[in-house]
C-alpha cells in the first residue's frame, strides 16, 4: 500500500492549487488523469487509481494535482474558465512548490492538450512525455476527421455528465458495479454540474494541432486500440505529426487509465523513463540442486532380501534428511533410491553432499552425487527448469563417492578452500553444449 503525502496547496497567481505526491524513486513523474479529479479521493484506500499509482510509485516519485477550477483547487467563474495558458501557470507552480526540477509528464484524455502545451512550451522542465488515450483536437473538421462531428457536440452536452453507470462505458465493460459506483462518486466530487459542462464545452474548442512540431521531448504515445470514446487514430495522429514519437497501441478498449491492463501500461512507461521494464512476477530463483543416489541398489536389494533392504532404506533416507536439516538444505522429494534437494548456497551443498555420503558409507551405502547451480522454477513444492535436468544428468555421470559438479559451481566457491579435480568437459542428454565437469574432494 502507498503511503502518500497529505494534500498540499501551492500558489498559482491569485489561486491555491491542490496536490499530493508519494514515492522515493531516481525521477519525478507528474500525471494529470484528465480535466477532472479529486487529490484526495484519488489516493483513498480502496480507490481503482491506486492500481496505476502504486507501481508507478515503485520506480519514481509521482505527483498529481488537482486543476484549477476542479476537485480541492480553488475554484473559478463559470464565465471565466482557466485557460489552457493559467493551467500551464498550476502546473509550474505544483513544480516548484514539490522542488520537482524535471519530470516526466504523463497526461491522460484531456490532460494531453495541457501536456503538449507545456511540452511545447516549457520543454527544460520536461524529460520526456507521455500521452495516454489523449489527443491534440477532440472536435471533427474537414482537415480532421478523427474527432466527434459538431453535429453531435449540442445533444452530448445536453446529457447528464456523469450519466449513471458512465464509468462502466468508459471501461469497456470491464468494471464491476462497485468501482463504477465509486467511479460516478468521483466525478461528482470532482466537479460541479455546471463547472462540468462549462469545461466540457471548452475542451471541445480546444485545438493544439499546432504545436504538435515544436515538440521535442521524447515522446511515447500509448493508446487502447479498442477505445471507443478516443479513437485509436487521435493516438496514430499524435504519434505520426510529433518529431521522433513512439507509438504503442495497447490492447482492450478502456479509456480509463486504472482499467484494463494497467500492468502493460506502465510496464511501457517504466521502460520509456527508465529504460528498463519491471521484473515480471516470477518464482524463479538461483539455486544449488543436488541430486544424490544408491549405487547399485538393485543388487544390494536382491543379496539381502526385500525386508532387510527395505530397513535399510528407511535408514538411508532418516540420515540423509539429518544432514540436509544440517546444511539448510530443502528436501524437494526422493528420487528412486537417492534425493532431490536444493541449497542457496553452494558450498553448503558440497559439504552436505559429503556428509551424507560420510554418514551412509557408516552404515555400508555408497552414494553419488551430482550439483549444478542455476535458475529454477518453484512450483509448489516441486521444482523445474533446465538447472534441475543438468543437475539431474551431471548426477548420472557421477561414480560410486564421487561428487561431482558442473564449472559453474567450482567458480562460485572459490576461496572456500573445496579442492576439485578435472573430469574433463561432457556432453549432457538433452542439455544445450558442452559443461566442464569436476569432481569435488572434501574430507
Amino acid at each position: 500500500m502507498v503511503d502518500p503525502s497529505s494534500t498540499e496547496y501551492a500558489r498559482s497567481a491569485d489561486a491555491y492549487v491542490a496536490y499530493r505526491e508519494c514515492g522515493h524513486g531516481p525521477v519525478d513523474l507528474l500525471l494529470i488523469t484528465d480535466w477532472f479529479g479529486h487529490a484526495d479521493q484519488m489516493w483513498a484506500p480502496g480507490s481503482p487509481f491506486l492500481a496505476l499509482l502504486e507501481p508507478l510509485a515503485s520506480f519514481s516519485r509521482v505527483i498529481t494535482f488537482d486543476q484549477r477550477g476542479v476537485g480541492l483547487s480553488d475554484p473559478v467563474p463559470l464565465d471565466h474558465l482557466p485557460t489552457l495558458e493559467e493551467w500551464m501557470q498550476d502546473l509550474n507552480a505544483v513544480l516548484d512548490a514539490s522542488e520537482a526540477t524535471k519530470v516526466t509528464l504523463v497526461a491522460k484524455g484531456a490532460g494531453g492538450a495541457m501536456g503538449l502545451l507545456y511540452a511545447a512550451s516549457h520543454p527544460e522542465r520536461l524529460s520526456s512525455l507521455v500521452l495516454v488515450n489523449s489527443y491534440a483536437r477532440l472536435l471533427a473538421a474537414d482537415d480532421y476527421p478523427h474527432g466527434v462531428r459538431p453535429e453531435r457536440v449540442d445533444g452530448l452536452l445536453r446529457t447528464i455528465y456523469p450519466a449513471p453507470g458512465f464509468a462502466g462505458r468508459l471501461a469497456g465493460g470491464t468494471l464491476d458495479d462497485a468501482t463504477v459506483a465509486w467511479f460516478d462518486r468521483y466525478l461528482r466530487l470532482s466537479a460541479s454540474p455546471s463547472t462540468t459542462l462549462a469545461m466540457r464545452r471548452m475542451l471541445f474548442a480546444v485545438d493544439v494541432r499546432a504545436v504538435l512540431s515544436a515538440i521535442h521531448t521524447p515522446t511515447l504515445v500509448l493508446h487502447r486500440k479498442a477505445d471507443d470514446w478516443i479513437h485509436v487514430e487521435h493516438g496514430r495522429y499524435l504519434a505520426e505529426h510529433i518529431p521522433d514519437a513512439r507509438l504503442v497501441e495497447l490492447p482492450g478498449g478502456s479509456d480509463l487509465i486504472f482499467a484494463g491492463d494497467v500492468a502493460e501500461l506502465v510496464a511501457e512507461v517504466q521502460e520509456f523513463v527508465t529504460g528498463a521494464r519491471p521484473a515480471a512476477p516470477s518464482h524463479r530463483v538461483l539455486a544449488t540442486v543436488l541430486f544424490t543416489d544408491l549405487v547399485q541398489s538393485t543388487q544390494r536389494a536382491a543379496s539381502v532380501g526385500d525386508r532387510a533392504w527395505s530397513s535399510t532404506l528407511d535408514r538411508h533416507e532418516h540420515l540423509v534428511r539429518q544432514e540436509l536439516q544440517r546444511f539448510n538444505g530443502r528436501e524437494i522429494n526422493t528420487v528412486g533410491d537417492g534425493f532431490l534437494a536444493i541449497f542457496d548456497g553452494p558450498a553448503r551443498a558440497i559439504q552436505c553432499a559429503a556428509a551424507i555420503r560420510r554418514a551412509l558409507a557408516a552404515i555400508g551405502l555408497e552414494v553419488r552425487a551430482g550439483l549444478h547451480t542455476g535458475e529454477i522454477e518453484l512450483r509448489g513444492d516441486d521444482i523445474s527448469g533446465i538447472g534441475v535436468h543438468i543437475a539431474a544428468r551431471i548426477s548420472a555421470l557421477a561414480r560410486a563417492h564421487e561428487i561431482l559438479v558442473s564449472r559453474t559451481v567450482k567458480d562460485l566457491v572459490a576461496g572456500s578452500g573445496i579442492v576439485f579435480d578435472d573430469h574433463g568437459v561432457r556432453e549432457l542428454k538433452g542439455v544445450p553444449d558442452a559443461w566442464h565437469l569436476y569432481a569435488a574432494r572434501v574430507d
